[in-house]
Protein backbone atom coordinates (compact mmCIF):
# COMPACT_ATOMS: atom_id res chain seq x y z
CA UNK A 1 0.00 0.00 0.00
CA UNK A 2 1.45 3.84 -1.09
CA UNK A 3 1.98 5.68 1.64
CA UNK A 4 0.13 9.33 1.57
CA UNK A 5 2.69 11.71 1.33
CA UNK A 6 2.92 14.13 4.35
CA UNK A 7 1.53 17.29 2.80
CA UNK A 8 -1.20 15.81 0.96
CA UNK A 9 -2.25 13.85 4.21
CA UNK A 10 -1.91 17.76 5.98
CA UNK A 11 -3.54 19.41 3.32
CA UNK A 12 -6.69 16.72 3.64
CA UNK A 13 -6.64 17.36 7.44
CA UNK A 14 -6.77 21.14 7.27
CA UNK A 15 -9.38 20.73 4.73
CA UNK A 16 -11.77 18.69 7.23
CA UNK A 17 -11.29 20.44 10.19
CA UNK A 18 -12.47 23.74 8.23
CA UNK A 19 -15.44 22.54 6.74
CA UNK A 20 -16.17 20.81 10.59
CA UNK A 21 -15.74 24.70 11.37
CA UNK A 22 -18.07 25.71 9.00
CA UNK A 23 -20.69 23.05 9.76
CA UNK A 24 -20.39 23.98 13.10
CA UNK A 25 -21.16 27.79 12.26
CA UNK A 26 -23.82 29.86 14.08
CA UNK A 27 -25.95 31.27 12.09
CA UNK A 28 -28.55 34.10 13.62
CA UNK A 29 -31.18 35.15 11.61
CA UNK A 30 -33.10 38.70 12.11
CA UNK A 31 -36.60 38.58 11.41
CA UNK A 32 -39.10 41.85 12.12
CA UNK A 33 -39.59 45.33 10.41
CA UNK A 34 -37.82 48.76 9.36
CA UNK A 35 -36.69 49.24 12.48
CA UNK A 36 -34.18 46.14 11.97
CA UNK A 37 -34.47 45.82 8.17
CA UNK A 38 -31.15 46.52 6.38
CA UNK A 39 -31.29 50.01 4.31
CA UNK A 40 -29.73 50.52 1.23
CA UNK A 41 -26.45 52.16 0.50
CA UNK A 42 -27.71 55.01 -2.20
CA UNK A 43 -26.90 58.16 -2.45
CA UNK A 44 -26.41 59.97 1.43
CA UNK A 45 -28.93 57.64 3.01
CA UNK A 46 -28.73 58.28 7.03
CA UNK A 47 -31.52 55.77 7.88
CA UNK A 48 -30.21 52.79 9.37
CA UNK A 49 -32.05 49.33 10.82
CA UNK A 50 -30.38 48.02 14.27
CA UNK A 51 -30.14 44.78 12.64
CA UNK A 52 -27.86 46.18 10.00
CA UNK A 53 -25.28 47.40 12.55
CA UNK A 54 -25.42 44.30 14.66
CA UNK A 55 -23.15 42.12 13.21
CA UNK A 56 -20.43 44.97 13.50
CA UNK A 57 -20.34 43.92 17.00
CA UNK A 58 -19.38 40.08 16.53
CA UNK A 59 -16.33 38.65 15.59
CA UNK A 60 -15.80 35.09 13.42
CA UNK A 61 -17.56 32.33 14.63
CA UNK A 62 -21.50 33.38 13.98
CA UNK A 63 -22.90 34.80 11.20
CA UNK A 64 -25.83 36.94 10.59
CA UNK A 65 -28.76 37.06 8.20
CA UNK A 66 -31.28 40.04 8.41
CA UNK A 67 -34.27 39.02 7.08
CA UNK A 68 -36.73 42.26 8.46
CA UNK A 69 -37.90 43.89 5.69
CA UNK A 70 -40.14 47.52 5.56
CA UNK A 71 -43.42 47.41 6.35
CA UNK A 72 -43.72 44.11 7.62
CA UNK A 73 -46.12 42.39 10.28
CA UNK A 74 -45.98 39.06 11.85
CA UNK A 75 -49.24 38.45 9.47
CA UNK A 76 -47.35 40.03 6.21
CA UNK A 77 -43.94 38.30 6.86
CA UNK A 78 -45.99 34.80 7.13
CA UNK A 79 -48.08 35.55 4.03
CA UNK A 80 -45.19 36.80 2.03
CA UNK A 81 -43.20 33.67 2.32
CA UNK A 82 -40.41 35.14 4.00
CA UNK A 83 -41.04 33.25 7.09
CA UNK A 84 -40.50 30.30 4.80
CA UNK A 85 -37.05 30.88 3.43
CA UNK A 86 -35.95 31.75 6.98
CA UNK A 87 -37.14 27.82 7.96
CA UNK A 88 -35.44 26.12 4.31
CA UNK A 89 -32.29 27.84 5.60
CA UNK A 90 -32.11 27.54 9.34
CA UNK A 91 -29.68 24.46 11.14
CA UNK A 92 -30.43 22.88 14.70
CA UNK A 93 -28.17 25.56 16.87
CA UNK A 94 -29.10 28.66 14.99
CA UNK A 95 -30.90 31.61 16.58
CA UNK A 96 -34.11 33.24 15.23
CA UNK A 97 -34.54 36.60 16.75
CA UNK A 98 -38.61 37.89 16.04
CA UNK A 99 -39.36 41.81 16.44
CA UNK A 100 -42.30 43.10 15.12
CA UNK A 101 -45.17 45.30 16.29
CA UNK A 102 -45.17 48.57 14.38
CA UNK A 103 -47.29 47.16 11.57
CA UNK A 104 -49.11 44.53 13.50
CA UNK A 105 -50.76 47.92 15.54
CA UNK A 106 -51.93 49.22 11.78
CA UNK A 107 -55.74 48.57 11.89
CA UNK A 108 -56.28 50.07 8.56
CA UNK A 109 -53.85 47.58 6.82
CA UNK A 110 -55.67 44.26 6.32
CA UNK A 111 -52.54 43.06 4.95
CA UNK A 112 -50.84 43.76 7.97
CA UNK A 113 -53.11 44.19 11.21
CA UNK A 114 -53.15 41.94 13.65
CA UNK A 115 -55.15 42.13 16.84
CA UNK A 116 -52.27 42.25 20.01
CA UNK A 117 -54.42 39.20 22.35
CA UNK A 118 -55.23 37.23 19.42
CA UNK A 119 -53.66 36.84 16.17
CA UNK A 120 -50.50 38.93 16.82
CA UNK A 121 -49.80 36.60 19.81
CA UNK A 122 -50.80 33.52 18.00
CA UNK A 123 -47.79 34.80 15.39
CA UNK A 124 -45.53 34.89 17.87
CA UNK A 125 -46.08 31.50 19.35
CA UNK A 126 -45.86 29.70 15.63
CA UNK A 127 -42.98 31.43 15.13
CA UNK A 128 -41.48 30.11 18.34
CA UNK A 129 -42.68 26.44 17.96
CA UNK A 130 -41.28 26.29 14.31
CA UNK A 131 -38.56 27.10 15.36
CA UNK A 132 -37.76 25.07 17.76
CA UNK A 133 -38.76 22.18 15.52
CA UNK A 134 -36.17 22.88 13.20
CA UNK A 135 -33.55 22.64 16.19
CA UNK A 136 -33.39 26.40 16.03
CA UNK A 137 -33.33 28.67 19.00
CA UNK A 138 -36.00 31.18 19.15
CA UNK A 139 -35.55 35.14 20.85
CA UNK A 140 -38.55 36.87 20.96
CA UNK A 141 -37.58 41.28 21.14
CA UNK A 142 -40.24 43.76 21.89
CA UNK A 143 -40.54 46.66 18.92
CA UNK A 144 -38.16 49.87 19.91
CA UNK A 145 -39.89 52.34 21.67
CA UNK A 146 -41.07 55.63 19.03
CA UNK A 147 -40.19 59.23 19.91
CA UNK A 148 -43.77 60.11 21.08
CA UNK A 149 -43.44 63.38 23.40
CA UNK A 150 -47.04 64.33 24.40
CA UNK A 151 -47.11 68.57 24.56
CA UNK A 152 -46.08 68.52 28.31
CA UNK A 153 -42.69 66.73 27.63
CA UNK A 154 -43.34 63.46 28.79
CA UNK A 155 -42.78 60.16 26.61
CA UNK A 156 -45.60 58.58 25.67
CA UNK A 157 -46.11 54.17 25.31
CA UNK A 158 -47.38 53.68 21.12
CA UNK A 159 -47.37 50.03 21.33
CA UNK A 160 -49.73 49.20 24.34
CA UNK A 161 -50.07 45.25 24.74
CA UNK A 162 -48.17 44.67 21.59
CA UNK A 163 -45.03 44.59 24.13
CA UNK A 164 -47.01 43.56 26.72
CA UNK A 165 -47.76 40.44 24.78
CA UNK A 166 -44.10 39.97 24.00
CA UNK A 167 -43.18 39.57 27.69
CA UNK A 168 -45.99 37.51 28.11
CA UNK A 169 -45.29 34.75 25.01
CA UNK A 170 -41.58 34.66 26.64
CA UNK A 171 -42.23 34.17 29.81
CA UNK A 172 -44.93 31.47 29.18
CA UNK A 173 -42.67 29.53 26.95
CA UNK A 174 -39.56 30.09 28.19
CA UNK A 175 -38.10 32.14 25.77
CA UNK A 176 -35.33 34.39 25.97
CA UNK A 177 -36.26 38.42 25.45
CA UNK A 178 -34.71 41.07 24.32
CA UNK A 179 -36.83 44.14 25.87
CA UNK A 180 -35.85 46.85 23.40
CA UNK A 181 -39.58 48.55 24.07
CA UNK A 182 -38.46 48.73 27.97
CA UNK A 183 -34.27 49.59 27.14
CA UNK A 184 -35.27 52.66 24.69
CA UNK A 185 -37.96 54.23 26.25
CA UNK A 186 -35.21 54.47 29.27
CA UNK A 187 -32.59 55.30 26.60
CA UNK A 188 -35.17 58.19 25.16
CA UNK A 189 -35.68 59.65 27.95
CA UNK A 190 -32.03 60.14 29.17
CA UNK A 191 -31.66 62.14 25.99
CA UNK A 192 -34.31 64.03 26.57
CA UNK A 193 -37.20 65.75 24.18
CA UNK A 194 -34.35 67.57 22.13
CA UNK A 195 -31.67 65.63 22.14
CA UNK A 196 -33.54 62.50 21.53
CA UNK A 197 -34.21 63.93 17.47
CA UNK A 198 -30.34 62.92 17.16
CA UNK A 199 -31.61 59.23 17.32
CA UNK A 200 -34.24 59.61 14.91
CA UNK A 201 -34.37 60.80 11.46
CA UNK A 202 -34.83 64.65 11.98
CA UNK A 203 -32.94 66.50 9.04
CA UNK A 204 -33.40 69.95 7.80
CA UNK A 205 -33.85 70.48 3.72
CA UNK A 206 -30.01 70.50 2.39
CA UNK A 207 -28.85 68.02 5.07
CA UNK A 208 -28.74 64.58 3.00
CA UNK A 209 -30.25 64.25 -0.64
CA UNK A 210 -32.00 60.99 0.74
CA UNK A 211 -34.60 63.91 2.04
CA UNK A 212 -34.41 67.04 -0.59
CA UNK A 213 -36.62 68.40 1.63
CA UNK A 214 -35.75 67.61 5.34
CA UNK A 215 -37.23 64.69 7.52
CA UNK A 216 -39.17 64.73 10.74
CA UNK A 217 -39.45 60.70 11.53
CA UNK A 218 -39.63 59.21 15.02
CA UNK A 219 -40.06 55.98 14.20
CA UNK A 220 -36.70 54.96 12.21
CA UNK A 221 -33.58 55.11 13.21
CA UNK A 222 -30.36 57.58 12.25
CA UNK A 223 -26.85 55.67 12.36
CA UNK A 224 -27.15 57.14 16.01
CA UNK A 225 -29.85 55.66 17.07
CA UNK A 226 -29.09 52.13 15.49
CA UNK A 227 -25.75 52.05 17.51
CA UNK A 228 -27.45 53.17 20.68
CA UNK A 229 -29.95 50.30 19.45
CA UNK A 230 -27.49 47.50 19.06
CA UNK A 231 -25.71 48.88 22.58
CA UNK A 232 -28.87 47.66 24.11
CA UNK A 233 -29.48 44.36 22.21
CA UNK A 234 -25.63 43.83 23.45
CA UNK A 235 -27.24 44.42 27.41
CA UNK A 236 -30.20 42.06 26.75
CA UNK A 237 -27.68 39.56 25.07
CA UNK A 238 -25.36 38.83 28.12
CA UNK A 239 -28.20 38.67 30.77
CA UNK A 240 -30.24 36.12 28.04
CA UNK A 241 -27.76 34.76 26.02
CA UNK A 242 -24.87 34.14 27.60
CA UNK A 243 -23.27 31.27 25.47
CA UNK A 244 -23.28 34.12 22.74
CA UNK A 245 -20.73 36.53 24.82
CA UNK A 246 -17.63 34.84 23.73
CA UNK A 247 -18.29 35.88 20.24
CA UNK A 248 -18.77 39.34 20.79
CA UNK A 249 -15.88 41.88 19.96
CA UNK A 250 -13.56 43.38 22.99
Amino acid sequence: MKKVPLLLLTLLTLGLISFQQAEREITFFLVGDSTMADKPYVGSNPEKGWGQVFPLYFKEGIRFENHAVNGRSTKSFRAEGRWDVVMDRIKPGDYVIVEFGHNDQKINAEDRYAFADSTYRDNLVRYVVEVREKGGKPVLATPISRRSFDENGVLTDTHGRYSEVVREVATEMHVPLFDLHAKTIGMIEQFGLEKSKELFLHYRPGNYSQFPEGREDNTHLSPTGAFKVCDLAVVELKRELPELVKFLKD
